[in-house]
């Protein structure tokens, strides 16, 4: 067993099921698991029509230019299910796309575009903790041409600029990663986030206030100076870089 709680009976991404055109990978995905799909299934995409993050955002990406995925997690038990799993996940995204990628607390993967940050991808997190699996969504863009999405994207969004062909070795690659993450100890997978955080130090703001990211603590949560004074610590829920001058 990993140090997760995982059931390792097959390696990640089998079963496999590729899907030309999807509503969305992790929908389809929680269906299978809801029948009873086992630990490691993956449903893949060359296209989603309502792909989605975090708080209902729309992924968008042209066709056979993302790697769009969803894959199935099942743990020995329900208090087994990982807390830091999006992390996890990020940190293994960032192992495929190289030195430059950053970690954006909670879910994104994320390059340094000027003060601001350029979204590289996106994970969501979705499952039934009562019966201890998870459906693990990723949308990494890997082939995309930014100029190609909509243009509200163009400031924001990230590539790593690879042919379409790399699509499924940026897969191979990826599942190994987490494979491999999925096995370390929490500490190790907090000091990696620690080394990615693209946060730390910088201005942000949220629904509840504003203050200035101190890193995350042991459990994961966003630890934020105040600006009136204290910290907080941010267990869910979106930020914003704040503009500076």
């Amino acid at each position: 067993m990993s140090s997760t709680g995982a059931r390792r009976a097959a390696p990640l991404g089998r079963p496999r099921l590729h899907l030309r055109r999807t509503s969305s990978t992790s929908d389809r995905a929680r269906e299978l698991a809801a029948a009873g799909a086992p630990h490691g299934t993956l449903v893949t995409a060359s296209e989603q029509t309502a792909g989605r993050g975090r708080q209902g955002r729309r992924w968008s990406a042209p066709p056979d230019s993302a790697l769009l995925m969803s894959l199935l997690l099942r743990w020995r038990a329900p208090q087994r299910v990982p807390q830091l799993l999006p992390l996890i996940a990020g940190l293994a995204v960032c192992d495929v796309a190289g030195e430059r990628a950053l970690l954006k607390w909670p879910n994104d993967v994320v390059l340094a575009s000027g003060e601001g940050l350029a979204k590289l991808a996106g994970i969501l997190v979705e499952g039934r903790p009562q019966e201890a699996w998870s459906v693990l969504g990723i949308g990494l863009n890997v082939a995309v041409s930014v100029e190609q999405l909509p243009q509200e994207l163009h400031a924001t969004a990230a590539t790593l600029g690879r042919s379409r062909a790399a699509l499924e070795p940026t897969l191979d690659a990826l599942l190994a990663a987490l494979e491999r993450r999925l096995g370390q100890p929490p500490a190790t997978s907090l000091r990696s986030f620690r080394e990615r955080d693209a946060l730390r130090g910088r201005a942000i703001s949220w629904a509840g206030g504003s203050g200035r990211a101190e890193g995350i603590d042991g459990a994961g949560r966003l630890i934020v100076a105040l600006r009136g004074g204290g910290r907080s610590a941010l267990a869910a829920g979106e930020v914003h870089l704040q503009r500076t001058g």
